[in-house]
């Protein structure tokens, strides 16, 4: 039973991940204190030993689910949460684990581990909305804390999130970096993915890798197609889309049009 009834009732929960989008929201510190003392936290693993039962009004969900138990598992979330945020790249599209859902995964088992029949694996990685409803999702690899402090701060206000749905290029222009792609030939996919990260990546002069997944109706075929005639090979392409969001239908669709090419 919730000791405070006028306090909204967070939960955190992990899939399969690396914990770095949960170590984000902890990496919030001050912030995180006075969010703490607008909500009640009644689980979360990572920071906390303790572990209320549910219903919960937020839940913010980590990972990608991998196997059948994390499938029934994300269901039982879902049934206590009055709204569930996915968090990340791997809870949004599969993350880099998605990568499986190329190969057969049975041969990887084979290969990598000495009793193949002790794991208990899906054949693919995916989100949690391929799963169960999703009310919002925060993008990146990792998450950015300040996305996560707005999303909080929206919802105990009774208001919609701002979360960006244009490029990183907007981001670029607004810190005054050059473009890479246009200054220096580097491989970017700016231009086609949702901007929060702040690019980082541009500012020291690399290309973007794509951590936030595609933006709002990205043109990959029109950035591949100028990379390609940059004198970027195939091959190096499709590992460009094969990365933190391998399996967004934009970045995955994109990657498979060159398959198959030198």
């Amino acid at each position: 039973m919730n000791a405070h009834p006028s306090r909204p009732r967070l939960a955190v929960w992990k899939f399969a991940s690396c914990d770095g989008c949960q170590l984000s929201l902890l990496d919030c510190e001050d912030e995180l204190l006075a969010v703490a003392d607008r909500v009640e936290i009644a689980l979360f693993p990572e920071a906390s030993s303790r572990m209320e039962p549910g219903p919960y009004d937020v839940s913010l969900v980590e990972g990608s689910i991998t196997t059948a138990h994390d499938r029934e598992r994300i269901e039982a979330v879902r049934a206590q949460s009055g709204l569930l945020v996915t968090i990340g790249a791997c809870a949004t599209a599969g993350g880099i684990q998605a990568l499986r859902n190329l190969r057969d995964v049975e041969e990887w088992k084979r290969i990598v581990y000495a009793r193949p029949e002790w794991i208990d694996s899906l054949a693919t990685s995916t989100p949690i909305a391929s799963h169960v409803k999703v009310d919002y999702e925060l993008r990146g690899c990792p998450v950015n804390k300040q996305q996560l402090l707005e999303l909080l701060a929206a919802l105990l206000a009774g208001r919609r999130p701002n979360l960006a749905t244009s490029s990183v290029c907007e981001e670029c222009k607004a810190r005054g970096t050059s473009c890479v792609l246009v200054a220096h030939g580097t491989p970017c996919l700016g231009p086609v993915t949702q901007a929060g990260c702040g690019a980082i990546c541009p500012a020291y002069n690399r290309g973007c890798y794509g951590c936030f997944g595609p933006k709002e109706t990205p043109n990959a075929p029109a950035l591949s197609d100028q990379l390609l005639a940059a004198g970027l090979p195939s091959a190096t392409l499709r590992r460009l889309y094969r990365t933190f969001n391998a399996a967004a239908p934009a970045f995955a669709d994109e990657a498979a049009r060159h398959d198959g090419t030198p």
